[in-house]
């Protein structure tokens, strides 16, 4: 079985020599590559920072927000070294190397864990969107309720199994990456417009005098909130992999210092898209902010142009969403192939095969969130398991086991210090919400 966790569905290159000789002699420009790595990492993390602003402080969150990103870089270094040090062209293959088959196995499952909750956790919210939810047993309604009323045809379960038979299906159905190179990039525009909206609409609040004043420092008056500060590093670690993408990327780049300028333009731009919408949203909603801040902008306006504008805030992320959907499943769909039929021909070769596949994969994910619709949950566990994983505890492994002995001091220090902070941090933050799930059932 061949380790990739995100190969071509149509060629798969078993060695680093072998895919530099058969690469092409163009390779895609840096930015090419910042506008891949920033499209992995903007997803569903941006609707969730603000309320991490509410739980942390503002000055923390900002800290931790650079300090993560910083991580980040480190540990996509960290890959792209080992990985051309040796002849392994994959994530998993790099894990191979240090840890056998277990390793290997390991990746692959943290990518379908992430990728798969993921998934789920899109559908989830483009239901908030265009049907509402209901959050504290108050009812939010979606943009659908609000322009025409309560339909069965504007219900949560109708809603989303049109979106997905008429936008998400024709797109997971490419057979090649490339050729969801357009709808990708709309859907960074889309993701841009989401903050450029909501920014506008905070500042707005504060000429008028209406905006809250942000918290700087945590609120810490028991045992369980300060426990509740270790639930935001999930979420956070969460918003910032990308790492299952950093090898075909890098590969197709070419040359490492270019994917090493790539990744960290990409993390300072998407540390301050982070940043922004985390502040903005904060100073526009305050304490009442929720973990789906889309959630707040159904709150009715004293305008006709202000509902507006928060119906195009909502509507932009979630077309957003639909677009970025087929990128995940595209590797989801890979991983699960290379899992349960590797000795089958490829996957795009056996149309049967991907085509059930590709509608099993969308099945079940309309199924959970149209049974779970708490995404916060799903952001702490995803974030506190398979994300962590593979930003940190994966890579910091890697060069702690140096196979390749080419790991420095300073590697070694800084791979130590990535993986007890990881594992610290996400024990934390599993205990904690373990505590706050039994305390609500008692």
């Amino acid at each position: 079985m061949s380790p990739a966790a995100t190969q071509p569905l149509l060629k798969t290159t078993t060695s680093s020599s072998d895919f530099k000789s058969s690469a092409p002699e163009r390779r895609p420009s840096i930015s090419y590559a910042v506008f891949n790595v920033s499209t992995t990492i903007i997803g569903a993390g941006i609707m969730s920072i603000p309320a991490t602003l509410k739980v942390l402080g503002l000055f923390p969150a900002c800290f931790l927000i650079v300090g993560l990103a910083v991580l980040a870089d480190v540990s996509a270094e960290f890959l792209m070294r080992y990985t051309r040090s040796g002849e392994m062209t994959t994530y998993a293959g790099v894990m191979r190397a240090s840890f056998g088959k277990l390793g290997s196995a390991s990746v692959q499952i943290c990518v379908l864990i992430s990728n798969l909750g993921t998934l789920i956790i899109y559908l989830i919210i483009i239901g908030d969107v265009l049907s509402g939810n209901v959050h504290d047993g108050s009812l939010h309604l979606g943009v659908l309720q609000e322009w025409f009323g309560f339909h069965w045809w504007n219900s949560r379960a109708f809603a989303l199994l049109i979106v997905l038979i008429f936008v998400l299906l024709p797109l997971t159905l490419f057979k090649r990456v490339e050729s969801l190179g357009f709808s990708s990039g709309i859907s960074i525009l889309l993701a841009v417009v989401f903050v450029g909206i909501a920014s506008g609409m905070a500042i707005w609040a504060v000429v008028e005098g209406k905006a809250e004043s942000p918290r700087l420092l945590p609120e810490i008056d028991s045992h369980a909130s300060f426990f509740d500060l270790f639930t935001a590093f999930p979420v956070l670690v969460l918003a910032f992999t990308f790492h299952f993408n950093v090898h075909p990327i890098g590969f197709e780049l070419g040359s490492p210092s270019d994917m090493t300028k790539a990744v960290r333009i990409s993390l300072v731009l998407c540390a301050a898209i982070y940043f922004a919408i985390g502040f903005f949203g904060y100073l526009l909603f305050g304490e009442s902010t929720m973990a789906d801040i889309l959630v707040n902008f159904d709150r009715t306006s004293d305008t006709a142009f202000g509902a507006l504008l928060n119906d195009m805030v909502r509507l932009s992320y979630a077309l957003h969403l639909m677009l970025v959907f087929p990128l995940l499943n595209f590797a989801l769909r890979a991983n699960i192939d290379e899992l349960l039929f590797s000795g089958r021909p490829l996957l795009a070769k056996d149309n049967t095969r991907f085509v059930s596949l590709t509608l099993a994969l969308l099945a079940f994910s309309y199924v959970a969130a149209i049974a779970i619709p708490n995404i916060w949950a799903f952001f702490q566990f995803i974030g506190s398991t398979s994300a962590v994983c593979l930003a940190f505890i994966f890579p910091g492994a890697i060069v702690l086991r140096d196979v390749q002995g080419i790991s420095t001091t300073r590697d070694r220090i800084m791979a130590a210090v990535m993986v007890i902070v990881a594992v610290a941090t996400s024990t934390i933050a599993i205990s904690a919400n373990l505590y706050s799930l039994l305390g609500n059932r008692s």
